[in-house]
């Protein structure tokens, strides 16, 4: 399940794997030849397709479909509008609605991709939107590793390193990293689990791509409507569940695809989500630990310090009790702008309102964890601001991965090796 020390983890290629993509969208070009019914923001059309749907037998494959237009969208269409649609689900037999799906116009020389693969797999994510894509779930029937995952109900222990920003991936994993090394330990095995309160296309990271090209994450798993993960799953607990029984891995980083949503308001932002994270990682006997968010330079109040979303996710949302690990800095670490005594005295105090549910830890942090940091091969920002401009938000989120390394040992140490 481990590297030796510094030595990059082997890259297993995409196509070599059992639940390798064959490809996610069938397009298809039409022609508007009815207009139907019409709703607040939809409506439906007949249309004549220029390629039948894919069918062994051409002569009676079915060339006219009904379509969905979503209006505020992709507009109205008229009769003998030419469009680009979304037909996979219909090619595979899946009804959705029994719609093709209207992506937009299309001109008289639109260029498609080839028909994917037949299968398998029938997991939808960005279910019912234009741009809804097929993949092989992880969990799904038609999976190699649907008997696994079928009855596996328990992490027993696996350390699990909750996180409200994708910025913190790198950092949670290259304090993970200088753990192990301190100790003379391998590195660990670390699983990606990826939700859908961001970007949807994992692609769209390249914070991900850097770090499987480099070996620091072993596998990706995409969850909720998130896809394009090495693997991909249904909900949170199956990604989690895939990534110890499927992956073998050590520990497990979650959070959401870049991009964060946030309204100014206690409740309004996608990162909430972490409490709810932290109660799958619970309830499936893994081991959670809370990753604050801090920053040192950010202009707004609520995020100064500890952010109001750690304090509202983990006091609030997370109802199962997780380890939060507290940057403990050096004099020559606390010294560094935008740092200073005041900020260390703020993060501390604030960790401190949280529930007593939850097991405050402090953990030291010094220039070498910095230097790890820097080391890191995938670039570090977070909300704009670089390691340089803001070190005590990555600082924060790689003491929680230096934490998790202690727990791996522990964690493997004491493990059944008949269940590995």
């Amino acid at each position: 399940m481990t590297t030796a020390p510094n030595q990059p983890q082997p890259r297993t290629p995409r196509d070599a794997r059992d639940d390798a993509p064959t490809g996610h969208v069938t397009w298809r070009t039409g022609t508007v030849t009815a207009r139907g019914a019409g709703w607040t923001g939809a409506r439906e059309v007949t249309l004549r397709l220029d390629t039948p749907l894919p069918s062994r037998d051409l002569t009676t494959a079915p060339w006219e479909v009904r379509g969905l237009a979503y209006t505020t969208l992709v507009g109205d269409p008229d009769v003998g509008d030419r469009l680009l649609l979304n037909v996979s689900a219909l090619a595979r037999g899946l009804g959705t609605g029994g719609y093709a799906l209207v992506v937009g116009p299309a001109g008289d020389a639109t260029a498609l991709p080839a028909d994917p693969h037949a299968g398998p797999g029938h997991l939808v994510k960005a279910r019912y939107t234009p741009l809804q894509a097929m993949v092989l779930g992880v969990d799904e029937q038609e999976s190699a590793h649907h008997d696994t995952l079928r009855d596996a109900d328990d992490l027993a222990g696996l350390p699990v390193v909750v996180a409200d920003l994708h910025s913190a991936l790198p950092a949670v994993v290259a304090g993970a990293r200088h753990a192990a090394d301190l100790a003379g330990r391998p590195h660990p095995r670390v699983a990606y689990v990826m939700t859908d309160g961001g970007a949807l296309p994992a692609a769209f990271s390249r914070t991900v791509a850097t770090l499987r090209d480099a070996g620091w994450l072993h596998t990706t798993v995409t969850v909720g409507q998130a896809f394009g993960g090495d693997l991909e799953a249904v909900t949170v607990h199956t990604g989690l569940l895939a990534a110890r029984h499927v992956t073998g891995a050590d520990l497990v980083v979650l959070a959401q695809g870049p991009g964060n949503l946030g309204t100014g308001t206690r409740w309004g932002f996608s990162g909430v989500a972490a409490g709810e994270a932290v109660n799958a990682a619970a309830a499936l006997g893994g081991r959670p630990v809370a990753s604050l968010r801090v920053s040192g330079a950010d202009p707004r109040d609520r995020h100064r310090g500890v952010s109001h979303h750690s304090l509202t996710a983990y006091g609030r949302v997370a109802l199962a009790a997780a380890d939060v690990p507290v940057p403990d800095p050096t004099g020559d670490l606390e010294s560094l702008a935008p740092w200073g005594t005041e900020l260390t005295r703020q993060v501390r105090d604030q960790a401190g309102t949280l529930p007593p549910r939850h097991r405050l830890v402090d953990v030291p942090a010094d220039t070498a964890l910095l230097d790890a940091l820097r080391g890191s091969p995938a670039r570090l920002s977070t909300m704009g601001r670089s390691l340089d401009g803001d070190p005590a938000a990555f600082v924060a989120a790689a003491v929680a991965g230096m934490h998790a390394e202690h727990l791996t040992h522990e964690h493997l140490t004491h493990e059944d090796p008949a269940t590995r």
